[in-house]
């Protein structure tokens, strides 16, 4: 059902409502800050305390809990109260209806047609680009990095990212709106003004991984615009790396970390200031010159080079 479909006020299935939001695990709070009402309000609506609520609302409760509009509202409401009166009404009272409806009607179709034809097209600059390392061991650290580019806009918007089964999100910044370790999925609500150019976390690879397995990561972005058109766009960058037995800050996979790698490793950590990365274990490894993997202990060794 689309928004031309809809009427004025439309009838809220409250326990649909519930169930969906318990379903994907959303706090009343998530849904009402993405609707842009109260989370008294949201409650009300799914204690069907307000039966009925405008079409705009509806609609901005579907983005929210991300499922078609159709699926939130009582679909037999609106016939029942339409065909019974007019079993009861004189002819000409009948007319009189049809005539005014079809005049309302007229009025809406051209409302949105102005609407359309003198709006400016509002052009959504918002993209998030990703940042992985080309590869990460079993239980250890993969830092990831969201650069987000909003074209000078203050524009306020929510990323979502998708991460394998098995691995955890062990610390963002800032920190995650919603977060789901069993499913692989964490949610960023970015209000407008925020200025965020950077959303970084870490990840814990499953301990379990085989060596030499490809796993990876998706996302969308969608951004807030003046027009309403919230329409979701792809996480562009990295989407894969490998598993496999070397620190993240090795690059070439040579079991050891040179200065240029260190250097590149440092703007890493400066970018993630929010997180917690072990710049001691790197200052150790470069020290030393090479490293190995321990299979048992999940842990890189640093190792001197012989003289």
């Amino acid at each position: 059902m689309t928004m031309l479909n809809l009427p004025p006020t439309v009838c809220l299935d409250a326990a649909t409502v519930r169930r969906i939001r318990e379903e994907k695990r959303l706090t009343q709070l998530y849904v009402a800050k993405v609707a842009g009402v109260t989370t008294d309000t949201i409650s009300r609506w799914e204690n069907n305390r307000y039966p009925t609520v405008k079409r705009e609302n509806a609609l901005r409760l579907s983005e929210a809990l991300e499922v078609p509009v159709s699926m939130l509202i009582l679909e037999n409401n609106e016939s029942a109260a339409a065909t019974e009166p007019q079993q009861t009404l004189p002819h000409r009272q009948r007319r009189r209806q049809i005539f005014i409806f079809l005049l309302v009607l007229s009025a809406v179709i051209a409302w949105f047609v102005f609407r359309r034809t003198q709006a400016p097209l509002v052009h959504i600059s918002l993209t998030a680009q990703r940042l992985l390392p080309p590869h990460a061991a079993p239980g250890n650290i993969v830092p990831v990095r969201i650069r987000i580019d909003t074209g000078g806009e203050p524009r306020g918007f929510i990323l979502r990212e998708h991460f394998p089964r098995g691995w955890k999100l062990i610390e963002a910044f800032p920190p995650a709106s919603s977060l789901d370790n069993d499913e692989g999925t964490v949610r960023w609500m970015v209000k407008p003004g925020e200025n965020r150019t950077v959303i970084a976390y870490l990840l814990r690879v499953d301990s379990r991984q085989s060596l030499g397995t490809i796993s990876q990561m998706q996302g969308e972005v969608v951004a807030s615009s003046a027009d309403g058109k919230n329409a979701p766009s792809s996480v562009s960058g990295t989407a894969q790396l490998s598993v496999a037995p070397y620190l993240w800050a090795d690059r070439n996979g040579d079991n050891s970390v040179d200065d240029a790698e260190m250097l590149d490793a440092s703007y890493v950590v400066e970018e993630m200031g929010g997180v917690h990365l072990d710049w001691k274990q790197l200052e150790g490894i470069w020290d030393a010159g090479r490293y190995r993997w321990e299979v048992d202990k999940k842990q890189f060794i640093p190792l001197k080079d012989s003289p």
